[in-house]
């Protein structure tokens, strides 16, 4: 499939600098791209590469003032690297259009599927399942009883969505990822021995959520663990059982929230970091890579780092301290010794 920088431009409301009718079929990094390839500058640091790149056509920043020629087809837009994601998604959404049912797959008599959906191979989907129009199910993907994908949905292989929970429109679940599965409930018994308890709540996922390869999200006792909308997720993170994460927040990998966590929007919380259960984040909430949350953070739009965690300013000046503590050390050890000299000398006078 290619397209001519002309119609690159339509796409992006761009002005063209260049030849309109420079071919381009392909994307690539401004400084590995060749004739044919599509690329972008955004980061300044780059800028040389404009004037030495093979590409075909380059996405520029509109306010970009070029000090030397160019051999390629420029397009100026307000943002690069903004207008560049969007061709990324256009994309990837032409590469993964498939549609129709691939066997062998099982579908329940009682389910229901939408218009123009994608089905792979060895697919599981139960009993008044419903999955939306346009959504994409790939290959070995499991939807349990009463479980609901919404219109544009993406499940990739391997994907695994327990009975009853529900998935919004236009959401991403990368492979191996797990929706629904047990909380982690037990109660302690006399002999010392654990009693499951049965966990009959379900997952909600709102629109536009991403959710990363082998994460996991278990469903609530009672009620609902809750993913409101536009929340991004990275690979291998754990959200326990009626854990609520707020619209907007990101989450990096290896992260745990604990059960019954009130996450507030638009937080970011770095990768490795530990939250523990029953309590809540405020709004705009930062949190540094590994760090540990043991209790509620009620101020909003505040930084946070260290286990357990402080607000930044103390975590960075506690980190400056720790740099210097052999330093310190020292200083101690030789004060020590000058207060001994000065006791043997009134002791010796």
């Amino acid at each position: 499939m290619q397209f001519t920088a002309k119609e690159v431009s339509l796409l992006l409301n761009g002005t063209i600098e260049g030849n309109p009718d420079a071919i381009v079929f392909k994307l690539a990094k401004i400084e590995e791209a060749n004739e044919g390839s599509l690329s972008f500058l955004a980061n300044p640091k780059y800028e040389s590469h404009l004037y030495t790149t093979q590409a075909s056509v380059v996405i520029i920043n509109k306010d970009l003032e070029l000090t030397q020629p160019v051999n390629t087809t420029v397009i100026r837009v307000n943002d690069a690297y903004s207008s560049f994601s969007v061709l990324l998604e256009k994309y990837n959404t032409l590469k993964l259009n498939k549609v129709g049912i691939e066997e062998p797959s099982f579908i329940h008599p009682d389910a229901v599927i939408g218009k123009d959906v994608f089905i792979g191979a060895f697919t599981y989907i139960g009993a008044n399942a419903k999955v939306g129009d346009g959504a994409k199910i790939y290959p070995h993907s499991f939807l349990g009883d009463n479980v609901e994908v919404g219109a544009f949905s993406t499940l990739f292989s391997g994907v695994k969505v327990y009975h009853d929970c529900i998935i919004g429109n236009n959401v991403i679940i990368h492979s191996n990822a797990v929706i629904g599965s047990d909380g982690f409930g037990f109660a302690p018994q006399a002999d010392g021995s654990y009693h499951k308890i049965s966990q009959i709540g379900n997952v909600i996922i709102e629109d536009w959520v991403e959710v990363g390869a082998n994460t996991c999200i278990d469903r609530a006792t009672m009620g609902s663990t809750i993913i409101r909308k536009g929340v991004k997720l990275d690979n291998l993170i754990q959200i326990a059982h009626n854990a609520e994460i707020g619209s907007n927040t990101v989450i990096a990998s290896q992260t745990g929230v604990s059960g019954s966590t009130k996450v507030g929007e638009n937080c970011i919380i770095g990768g490795q970091v530990g939250v523990v259960g029953h309590i809540s984040l405020a709004k705009g909430t930062q949190i540094q890579a590994k760090s540990g949350i043991n209790k509620s953070i009620e101020e909003e739009n505040k930084k946070w780092g260290g286990a357990p965690a402080t607000t930044y300013q103390n975590y960075m000046r506690s980190q400056v301290i720790i740099q210097r503590l052999p330093e310190m050390e020292k200083k101690i050890e030789d004060l020590q010794r000058m207060l001994k000299e000065l006791q043997d000398n009134t002791i010796n006078k």
